[in-house]
């Protein structure tokens, strides 16, 4: 049995693919009834559903020597955003739920997630190192403007004087700049912003519900302007979509005040593919196959190698082409150094609920 289709407006996601993890699998039937117009109002813009997750931690530690951390903080699970390329939509299947539309709509929030940091943070045998807003899907997704849990995660750092690295595509981050610009002066945050794109077309199209490009950069650069240190992610890079933005990209980076860039290869594992490749069709259907066979070149004939010495970039000709162009736009502009480093010497273990700190 198939993917199960669906004409969602507005998601990146036109899919729900079948879970791995599942036995059974359910599809829409709508040739044997006659749906109404409610029905099919709902099929086509499915709404999103705030599911709520009482786990009893919310840091997570991964050995994986290629993402720049070892410790994430992840508030949410599942995106708002939708991009049609996320690598994380199969993590989604792990609850039962499936990596497209599901991946979208239905939003798991964990709603203790500052209570649990904070006792995280206060374990006697914590030693302080970064910590990653968010290592899967984004904080400043939209529900975050209203639910906050992020800027509280942010404020239990913050009076910890606790190190962290910001994630995210979306100019949301702003609003938290009276917390982020003070960690800043203190040596404990840095922020990554993926511009995926300057055609604003292409990023509604492809991210639907992540800020637009210029919004991105307005927040590169209201953040830099208040000492916050802004590394810039050309991610993913799209072979035969994308790709030929890069340099204008970190040119725009650049005169924003990013301090540093960074680029990824777009991966396509177990539900992504389905999801990416089905997005291709209906919006670029002529360069289906010229970027399917470009991904399948940088990965080994496959769309995706796990390796951890490969997957970020890539391997063979083409991966080989955009590595040198991003080595000589981003030295060429400066961007090829890192971030300052973070202060870890300030941290100080959070006082409680109740504002109580530790006598000793």
């Amino acid at each position: 049995m198939g993917d199960a289709r669906i004409d969602a407006v507005g998601r990146g996601s036109n899919l729900r693919p079948i879970n791995r993890f599942d036995s059974t699998s359910r599809v829409s039937a709508l040739d044997v009834i006659e749906p109404d117009a409610d029905d099919l109002a709902a099929l086509s813009n499915p709404a999103t559903e705030f599911i709520s997750d009482r786990t009893k931690s919310v840091v997570s530690e991964n050995d994986s020597p290629d993402v720049g951390f070892r410790y994430s903080l992840n508030p949410y699970r599942g995106c708002e955003h939708g991009c049609s390329y996320c690598y994380a939509r199969p993590t989604h299947e792990y609850l039962g739920f499936d990596a497209g539309l599901g991946f979208e709509t239905k939003i798991v929030v964990k709603h203790d997630a500052p209570k649990l940091f904070r006792a995280f943070l206060a374990r006697d045998g914590w030693v302080p190192e970064p910590i990653a807003l968010s290592g899967v899907t984004d904080p400043y997704q939209p529900c975050e403007r209203r639910l906050r849990l992020t800027r509280r995660c942010l404020e239990v750092a913050a009076v910890s004087s606790q190190p962290v690295s910001i994630i995210t595509k979306n100019a949301l981050v702003l609003r938290d700049l009276d917390l982020l610009a003070p960690m800043a002066a203190d040596g404990l945050v840095h922020v990554n912003i993926s511009v995926t794109t300057l055609d604003a077309a292409l990023a509604r199209s492809m991210e639907p519900r992540a800020s637009a490009p210029l919004a991105r950069l307005r927040a590169v650069r209201e953040l830099s302007a208040a000492g916050v240190p802004v590394r810039v992610l050309v991610a993913p890079v799209i072979p035969g979509l994308n790709d030929a933005e890069m340099p204008t990209v970190l040119e725009a980076a650049k005169v924003a005040g990013a301090g540093a860039a960074g680029y990824v290869m777009l991966r396509l594992p177990l539900a992504v593919a389905p999801v990416f490749l089905d997005w291709m069709a209906r919006t670029f259907p002529e360069r289906v196959s010229r970027v399917e066979g470009r991904v399948r070149d940088a990965r080994g004939g496959r769309l995706n190698n796990s390796a951890f010495d490969q997957r970020m970039t890539g391997t063979g000709e083409y991966a080989g082409f955009i590595r040198k162009v991003f080595k000589v736009f981003s030295r060429r502009l400066g961007l090829d150094g890192g971030l300052p480093p973070y202060d870890c010497s300030k941290f100080r273990p959070p006082p409680d609920a109740n504002g109580q700190g530790r006598l000793f």
